[in-house]
Parts: C-alpha cells; structure tokens; sequence
C-alpha cells in the first residue's frame, strides 16, 4: 500500500486590536483629556463671579430658551420670580440682611427706611445735615452712597420688578450756581443713584423712571428746612402679572409718598 500524502496544516494568526499598532490606546486618551477639560471648567467655574454662574445654571436647565431662566433667549432673569404684594416683607428683610454685611451698618441703619407702601418697597436715603450719601450741595456721592446703592441693586438686579428712583430737598434754597435750584439738585441726586446701580448690577431696562421733587415732598412737612427732607427714594415696585409686565400703573395714581416709616 503506497503511502498517503502527509496533511497540510495552516496556520491562522488571529491579530489583537491592543497590540502595538492597535487604536484602543486614541479612547483611553480621548477619554482623559475629555476628564481634563471637565475639571478647568469645574475649576473656572468656581472662580466665576455670580452672574455667570447663575446664567449657565439656567442655560443647562432650559437650553432651548423656552422659559424665563438666565442664560436663556428669553427674558434673562434666572430663577427670581416677581415680588408680588405679599412678598414684600420677605424681600424687605432680604435687604435689610444685605445691609447687615456692610461694613459701615451701625450708622447706615439710621439713615435707611425701608416702608411698605401702595407703589411697592420704598427704601429711603435719608440725609443728615453734613451729608451722609451725597456730598453736601452736590450729586456726588459718598463712599457710604456708593457702598450701600451697589448691594441694594445686587440685590434687585435679579428681579423682573421696575424701580422708581426719585431725589429729594428741603426747603433751605440752593445757592452754589444763579440757575441751578434744588430742582436739578434733587432730579441729578436721583440720576447718580441710577448710574451707580446700573454699574452694579441694575438691568438697564429695570428703571421705570428718574424724577426730581425738590422740596414738593417733605418727609418732616412740619420742619421743610430738616436735613431729613433731603433724601433719595427707590420704590421697587409690585408686579402681580408675568415678567415684563407691570401692574402698579394703576396703584400709582393713587399712592401716596410715605413720611414715616
């Protein structure tokens, strides 16, 4: 019997995606530089101030820009809602905590009002006879001015409510220019309160209105020459509707200015 022919074998080496010339090592690495990048933001973040914080918070929680949140295509206001009537005295006392980190409190508590009036929250910067929030005669303002308008408009900046800001004189005449009267006087004192709360964090569209009074409003109408009558007022005012719309025009024909608190 002649001999069978001896079998061929073949061989098959299967090949290893992980080896040397393999690819799985470029998802390792995607995946580390994907973790770097999350903690810089993380990290950039933390070190961001409030505003942008508060805008990308809202951008993640309505991306679409269909609500009312900070970082939205809508109105931008985060998730402040309006301080309706009944929320003033917790807004008050928001303010008033505000007021409380300062560094000059103990003598500011003195020289602020704050009152719940048919227009909304009126906060009063009652003067003294030296001049605490502006400089006497002029519409510059004091540090303590400075200090205590950039906190308050930190504080309502966030909210959809307008603001009325309105200045105040007493009866004493004004007697630093021949055409300059407490009329000027009281309506420039109120504008540099805008300025500066505009540069502190006041929207631009949040101001209903600057206003000028002189000395046609006395806070003490039993003593028009009492440095008290010269004051500046913010009322933030009620709105009961959605953001953007306010409710208060009808109140306002009717409110009163408060002379006491």
């Amino acid at each position: 019997m002649p001999n069978a022919p001896a079998p061929i074998i073949i061989v098959k080496k299967k090949g290893h995606g992980g080896g040397h010339h393999g690819g799985a090592w470029k998802v390792a690495y995607a995946d580390f530089v994907t973790a770097m990048m999350a903690l810089f933001i993380v990290l950039w973040l933390m070190n961001s101030s409030p505003k942008v914080k508060n805008s990308i918070s809202g951008y993640f929680k309505d991306p679409l820009g269909v609500g009312k949140n900070t970082g939205t295509k809508v109105a931008g206001l985060g998730d402040a809602m309006p301080i309706k009537k009944d929320d003033m005295p917790k807004l008050k006392e928001k303010l008033e905590a505000a007021m409380k980190k300062l560094q000059d409190f103990p003598k500011l508590r003195e020289q602020v009002k704050m009152t719940i009036t048919p227009e909304g929250l009126r906060i009063e910067l009652i003067e003294t006879q030296g001049g605490f929030f502006f400089e006497n005669g002029s519409s510059a303002l004091t540090d303590r001015g400075k200090e205590l308008l950039g906190a308050i408009a930190k504080e309502i900046g966030v909210l959809p409510n307008h603001l009325l800001i309105e200045g105040h004189t007493n009866s004493v005449p004004y007697t630093g220019q021949a055409r300059y009267t407490n009329w000027e006087l009281s309506t420039d004192r109120a504008n540099s309160a805008r300025r500066l709360m505009g540069d502190s964090g006041l929207r631009a569209d949040q101001t209903s209105y600057v206003r000028g009074f002189a000395d046609r409003q006395l806070r003490n109408p039993a003593n028009p020459l009492d440095p008290a009558n010269r004051r500046v007022s913010l009322v933030i005012q009620y709105q009961d509707g959605p953001p953007g719309q306010d409710n208060s025009s009808e109140e306002l024909k009717e409110a009163k200015p408060a002379h006491a608190e």
